[in-house]
Parts: structure tokens; C-alpha cells; sequence
């Protein structure tokens, strides 16, 4: 009874914040589930992945070129032509040859972090500021990671990728539960910060307005007298 009656004197607004959090932890918590099922199968997350992203591409080329049209007499029409041009072919021939662009995109993640990682270790052997042996280890594991990436290309092409989507899926499914499990416990707390200290408080806040009012009733009624 006391639990449905805190909920039934929650405001609206704090009802509708729990609920969307609660959907809000509710995604984290299928965004985990897939990133878990991804990582068990990393080729089919990597196939996966490419086919959205040629989907993405295909129809981030449509919008383009529709807008390019809409535009036309801007002085950038002809290079929003090109992008979206450039785009639709991409995303064509991804949907068209997803193992082939798997393997050029492991290339050029392996490419990404071996630059990268090289960039990180002399930047910090130059600057070497504050964060010099974070720096290092950061950019030791990028050009470790990329070696190692390389060395076994183009075999690990269909795994990659896969990975690497299932743990982004796996981290963002984990912020989004502890984000969601974190503003319900705030609202939670502010709603017993809110809420009266007692059990009979409730009832004792009127009963104390009445006995005041009975106290204060006989003194204005000598005033009103004298």
C-alpha cells in the first residue's frame, strides 16, 4: 500500500524520466547482446557490418544528391554531385563485393593504427609533456596492433572488422545500462529526499495544519471581542 501510494504521488514528469531510462538501459541491454553474439560470430558480423555500411553509403548518396538538385544554383553543385556520385559507387560496390571490401578496409584500419601509433610515440618522445608514458603505451599499441593485423592479412579480413563492430556494440550497450541504471537510482534518490520522513508524516503535515488553526482560532476571536 505505502509503495503504491509513493508511486501514485510521483509526479508525471519523474514517471515519464524512469521510463525512458528504463527503455534508454533496455537498448544497452540488446546493444550487449549483440556485441556478445557478434564476437562468437565474427564473420557474420563482419558481413554484417559491411552490408550496412553500404547501405549507409547508398543512402547517404541519395540524400546527397537530392539536396545537390535542390541547390543547384550554389556554387558547390557540382562537388555535392561529386560526393554523392562518389558515394553511391562506394556503397555499390561494398553491397556488390562485401568479402573484397572487408579485405581493403582491414587494410586500411592496419594502415590507421600503424600511422597513428607512430604519430602518438614520436609526438610524445618530442613534446614529452605530462602524459609522455601514456603517449608511449598508447602508441606502441597502435603500431603493435597494426603489425599484427598486417601480418596475417589479408586471412583475418572476415574477422577484423567483426571485432571490432561487435565491441563498439559491446561498450556503447554497457554505457547506455550503467547511464540508464545511474539516472533511475538519481531520481530514486531524489524522490525519497522528497518524500516525507516518516510513515504517518503524510498524515501528520494536515493533522498539525488543523490543530494550528483550532489553537489560533479563540485568540481572533477575543481580538475580534476587545
Amino acid at each position: 500500500m505505502g509503495a503504491d501510494r509513493t508511486r501514485r504521488e510521483e509526479p508525471r514528469e519523474t514517471r515519464k524520466l524512469r521510463r525512458r531510462f528504463g527503455l534508454l538501459a533496455l537498448l544497452g541491454a540488446l546493444l550487449v547482446l549483440a556485441g556478445i553474439v557478434g564476437l562468437i560470430y565474427t564473420g557474420v558480423a563482419t558481413l554484417t557490418s559491411m552490408f550496412l555500411f553500404g547501405w549507409l553509403l547508398l543512402i547517404g548518396g541519395l540524400v546527397g544528391l537530392v539536396q545537390a538538385f535542390q541547390s543547384r544554383e550554389s556554387n558547390y553543385f557540382w562537388l555535392a554531385v561529386i560526393v554523392a556520385a562518389l558515394n553511391l559507387a562506394a556503397g555499390f560496390v561494398i553491397l556488390r563485393r562485401p568479402e573484397a571490401s572487408a579485405e581493403a578496409l582491414t587494410m586500411f584500419a592496419a594502415l590507421l593504427f600503424l600511422v597513428g601509433g607512430v604519430f602518438r610515440l614520436v609526438g610524445g618522445l618530442v613534446v614529452r609533456g605530462s602524459n609522455f608514458g601514456l603517449a608511449l603505451v598508447q602508441g606502441a599499441f597502435g603500431v603493435l596492433l597494426g603489425l599484427l593485423i598486417l601480418s596475417s592479412w589479408p586471412g583475418n579480413s572476415l574477422y577484423v572488422i567483426g571485432t571490432f563492430f561487435s565491441l563498439a556494440l559491446l561498450f556503447d550497450g554497457l554505457s547506455l545500462i550503467a547511464m540508464g541504471a545511474g539516472a533511475r537510482r538519481i531520481l530514486g534518490l531524489v524522490r525519497e529526499d522528497e518524500a516525507p520522513s516518516g510513515p504517518g508524516a503524510v498524515d501528520e503535515a494536515p493533522r498539525t495544519a488543523l490543530e494550528t488553526a483550532e489553537k489560533r482560532a479563540p485568540e481572533e476571536q477575543e481580538r475580534s471581542n476587545n
